[in-house]
Parts: C-alpha cells; sequence; structure tokens
C-alpha cells in the first residue's frame, strides 16, 4: 500500500474554499498537494507569500508554503482531485481533468447542490465522490483567504457514489486537514450521501439564496423578523422535496433540521423561528459566495442551488414558490433589471 503522503494530489479551484483547504492539508504534513486556480494573480501570490488562512471566528492565522498553478501547468496523473469550483462550467472542466485521471484516480466534489450525477456521468461512477464541506470562507487576496466558521465546526463528510472503495483513502487524505486544525472530527464518513447533501442544500437554499438577494449575511437574515420567517420557509421546501424523494435529511453539525425546524403548526413555527438564529450562530459572519460574483459581474450558479431545489421539486409535484422567486429575483439582478438590496424581501410577500 502507498505511503499517503506520496500521492498527488489537486485542489482543482483553489478560490477561498479550496485554499483553505490546500493550506490545512499541506499545514497537517501532505507536501505534494497542488492548488489549481484560473487567478493567475491569486497563483502569484500563492507562490510568493504562501496561503495564510484568516481563522476569523478564532481570531488566529497561519501561513504555509504552496504550491499553485493555472490549469496549463497540470502535468502527469493525479491520485486524488478534490473538486471546488463552481458548478456552471461543471462539464467543460471534467472533460478537461479526464487527461490528468487514471483508472484508480478518485474525483471527490465538495461543490454545493446535487453534482454527483454530472461528475460521474464524465468521469465514472466509480471515480466519483461526494464530498458535503461544513465550512465557509472569503478570499483577500495576494495569497489570503479567512476561515470564516469555527474551526471547531468545520467538516467535511466523504462517501462514493456508487462505491465506498476509495473512501478510506479520501479520509485518510483529509486526515491531514483534521490534524492541522485539531479538529478529529473534521473529516467524516457520510453513511448517507444524498441525506447530507440536501441537508446543506437546504441551508444553501434559505441562506445562501437570501444573501445574494439582499446583500445580507447569515446572521443578519436568521436575526430579521422578516429574513427569518422566509428563510423557514424555504427551508421548509426544500425538506418537503427531499422527502417526497424518499431522502431522510442528515444532521448538520450535531443539529437535526427535521426536528428543529420541519414540525408544522403554529407553536412549532415559532419554536423553530426561535432556534433559527441559534442554529447559524456559528456561521453568522458569512455572506454569500454568489453575492461576490454577482458584485463582480459575474453570473453565479444559483440554478445549482435554489434551482435544483425547484426542478427537483417540479419532478416530484411539490410546490417550491420561495426558492422559485429567489431564482427569478437573482437572475433579475444579473441581468441589471433589480438591485441587491433588503428590499428585495418585501417580494416575497
Amino acid at each position: 500500500m502507498r505511503d499517503i503522503r506520496e500521492l498527488k494530489i489537486a485542489v482543482y479551484g483553489a478560490g477561498a474554499m479550496g485554499t483553505v483547504l490546500g493550506a490545512l492539508l499541506v499545514k497537517g504534513g501532505l507536501e505534494n498537494v497542488q492548488l489549481i486556480t484560473r487567478n493567475q494573480a491569486h497563483a502569484d501570490g500563492l507562490n510568493k507569500n504562501g496561503a495564510t488562512v484568516v481563522c476569523v471566528a478564532d481570531d488566529t492565522e497561519f501561513n504555509v508554503p504552496v504550491t499553485a498553478l493555472t490549469p496549463a501547468q497540470m502535468q502527469g496523473k493525479y491520485d486524488v482531485v478534490f473538486l471546488m469550483t463552481k458548478q456552471r462550467q461543471n462539464k467543460d472542466i471534467l472533460q478537461f481533468l479526464l487527461s490528468f485521471l487514471s483508472d484508480d484516480s478518485v474525483v471527490c466534489t465538495t461543490q454545493n447542490g446535487l453534482p454527483e450525477p454530472t461528475v460521474a456521468e464524465i468521469v465514472g461512477e466509480n471515480r466519483t465522490y461526494g464530498g458535503v464541506a461544513s465550512f465557509g470562507a472569503t478570499m483577500y487576496g495576494g495569497g489570503r483567504v479567512a476561515l470564516t466558521s469555527k474551526t471547531a465546526a468545520a467538516s467535511m463528510q466523504i462517501a462514493g457514489y456508487a462505491t465506498n472503495a476509495k473512501t478510506p483513502l479520501i479520509l485518510e487524505v483529509l486526515s491531514y486537514a483534521a490534524k492541522a486544525t485539531g479538529n478529529e472530527n473534521f473529516a467524516q464518513r457520510a453513511e448517507n450521501l444524498s441525506g447530507a447533501r440536501w441537508s446543506k442544500l437546504a441551508i444553501n437554499a434559505a441562506f445562501s439564496g437570501l444573501s445574494v438577494v439582499t446583500g445580507l449575511s447569515f446572521g443578519e437574515i436568521a436575526k430579521g423578523r422578516k429574513s427569518r420567517k422566509i428563510a423557514l420557509g424555504i427551508l421548509r421546501e426544500c425538506m418537503d422535496v427531499a422527502a417526497a424523494q424518499g431522502v431522510v435529511l442528515e444532521k448538520m453539525q450535531g443539529h437535526d433540521m427535521q426536528k428543529m425546524l420541519g414540525k408544522r403548526g403554529f407553536f412549532a413555527t415559532r419554536l423553530a423561528l426561535f432556534v433559527l438564529p441559534i442554529a447559524m450562530k456559528k456561521h453568522k459572519k458569512l455572506y454569500s459566495g454568489m453575492l461576490k460574483d454577482l458584485q463582480n459581474g459575474k453570473k453565479c450558479e444559483i440554478d445549482f442551488i435554489n434551482g435544483v431545489v425547484v426542478e427537483n421539486g417540479r419532478e416530484a409535484g411539490v410546490f417550491t414558490p420561495l426558492n422559485e422567486r429567489v431564482v427569478r429575483l437573482v437572475h433579475d439582478a444579473e441581468n441589471g433589471l433589480c438591485e441587491i438590496t433588503p428590499e428585495n424581501l418585501d417580494f416575497f410577500e
């Protein structure tokens, strides 16, 4: 069996979250890790200054030397590829990656939404693994990124799309990130990948979706009376679609979302609205990555977040008006037809 430190590892899509993961792997003791980014300035900053991760919630930071490449500089075969790009260009990216994969390589997609079917369609079911990442990050520039979630709360759940043959290998790789964080629960095996995916999708649809519509942080959304009510409604639409598809939601960082937020009725809803800000406390400083895309004049991946809820809802016969409204508002913002403002909450009434 090969020494795990001999594996050639790529973090493809070394934006904020990818840089955090790559830096943690290196800090934990893995040296053969390459951070792949199309952002030449970011690659130059990483190679010159190393990766600096500012742990905002813990008031600490660390710096490690890393190897950063652009896709054009990639060579040879990779044993493990962590796919951390946005989903909008998945097909082109995966076709590009094929020449860098051997029969024994694995692609672990940590993307938001439900990305595994598209990945498996191109690289093959047996090489496809899913990773549900539960932490947030923000790009500062010059090789500096922020980890915006508490280090103790950060985690990744891993499972195979068709087989778990390489799940222990991926978990062993991620154990080096766990060592770097001091968080022994950082790398976990997902016994229910679909449930973990839908749990995170529900959170993203509610909080990332509303963040890009309003410009508010997750904490501000959870605190605001109107926004909190809308977020709960979006969460419940996601739960209903998942249930209609036979998916049992997984706990998110110890929270049973279905039990805390899914029960209906006047008193259950009042309790859910009270609990929501507490449940989101560790992530209150987060803003949607899609918000930054729009602010930079780029299209975002709303169709792969709230949009995939709407699509699956139609297939399952579940009405999802709040998610549909988020998708329409974001597309309007992309096309310059509306501004990003908290006043957009009025469109949900």
